[in-house]
């Protein structure tokens, strides 16, 4: 049996380290191996004000230059225990990242820890290693948003992709609203309020909300007690109305059910039904009890509508089950796309330095570069 510092300095060189940074969480670990090596909030203490900030809410790129050297730090020195120098990274990025934010963080990587190599791996793309397959529509319901992109035979159909602030900060701020009003005298922070929610808060079924703000409301479940700092008596009410409004339709009509369908009329329609029956939810929202039967019930339930009754003829939905839980699913497709020597989509550090710029794979300039320097070798 290795020791820690033993097994550091043993995969240190030969595999390549993975991090998927979460709009909350950001999960760590080896290429080749099957689950992260942990997971740590996407925060960092600011050397300025002493005050912990998420890495997400910057300012401007100077601030957010700081925050990421801050965390990376962190990471390298104090979870992952490796030498950053010359090291080899992939990170996980949403399609819909930033390029401030990408370019900032190879700035980073490269001239502040001199890593030896960088890759940007979608975590849509990811995620279909998993399973087996090329085809697939991922439905993304993290922290910040949900975000849904269709891939049919490993290619993204791009102008079908789907976003919509409705995933685990809505929840949280809609649960905290509520208890306020229930505990005005306990100081209800936000990993109180994930905490809560996680252990005692669940998705009800289509029919029971229906009902529920009716003459005809159903019981409430019972209220229980949540002993933490302090106890607080969380009402049946709030537990199963916590997750309602990643349900409800705003003034566009928009919900994450509608999302999918939506996504689906976009894409060609010899793909479609392929697609509704290879759906795989990933994210920490989607792990909440009674999400997945909660989402078939209201998909179901709209193809009925005048909204796509006419539109959509499809009958079946069906959804995939990953080899993980759905927060790291993402990250163990890049731990399987990490033993594959993939070099034409690789920043090494020479490159970088020379043209100080990150390839943008999604445009055909880099992508004819890359061509015609194929060719000449």
């Amino acid at each position: 049996m290795l020791r820690r510092y033993e097994r550091v300095l043993l995969f240190s060189d030969k595999q390549m380290v993975i991090f998927d940074i979460g709009s909350a969480y950001t999960k760590y670990g080896y290429a080749n191996e099957a689950t992260p090596r942990g997971m740590v909030r996407t925060e960092t203490i600011c050397s300025e004000t002493k005050q912990i900030r998420k890495i997400y809410d910057y300012r401007d790129t100077e601030d957010l230059y700081q925050l990421l050297v801050e965390f990376f730090h962190c990471l390298f020195f104090r979870y992952v225990v490796i030498t950053p120098k010359d090291a080899r990274i992939m990170i996980l990025e949403s399609c819909l990242t930033p390029s401030q934010f990408r370019e900032t963080l190879a700035k980073v990587l490269f001239r502040h820890f001199e890593i030896g190599s960088l890759t940007f791996l979608s975590s849509h793309l990811a995620t279909i290693s998993t399973l087996g397959t090329n085809t697939a529509l991922v439905l993304d319901v993290g922290y910040k948003e949900a975000t849904l992109i269709p891939i049919y035979e490993g290619v993204p159909i791009l102008k079908a992709w789907q976003a919509l602030p409705l995933a685990g900060e809505a929840v949280h701020m809609h649960l905290m609203k509520c208890l306020k009003e229930i505990s005005p005298n306990v100081n209800i922070t936000e990993k109180l309020v994930e905490d809560i929610k996680v252990r005692t808060c669940f998705v009800t079924t289509l029919e029971r909300s229906i009902k529920l703000g009716t003459e005809d409301a159903p019981k409430p479940p019972p209220m229980v007690a949540y002993h933490g700092v302090k106890n607080i008596i969380i009402p049946g009410e709030v537990r199963e109305k916590a997750f309602e409004i990643l349900w409800e339709r705003d003034n566009d009509n928009l919900s994450i059910p509608t999302m999918i369908l939506d996504a689906i009329l976009k894409c060609p329609i010899d793909t479609r039904r392929t697609l509704a029956e290879n759906i795989i939810l990933i994210g920490g929202t989607t792990m909440a009890k009674g999400f997945v039967s909660r989402l078939k019930s209201e998909l179901l339930a709209l193809l009925k509508s005048n909204l796509y009754s006419e539109k959509l003829k499809i009958q079946v939905f069906k959804f995939h089950t990953a080899p993980s839980k759905p927060n790291c699913t993402a990250w163990l497709g890049g731990a399987i796309f990490g033993t594959v020597d993939l070099r034409l989509r690789c920043i090494t550090k020479e490159n970088f330095l020379k043209s100080n710029r990150v390839p943008d794979w999604t445009s055909l300039v880099d992508n004819q570069r890359q061509d015609l320097a194929a060719c000449e070798l």
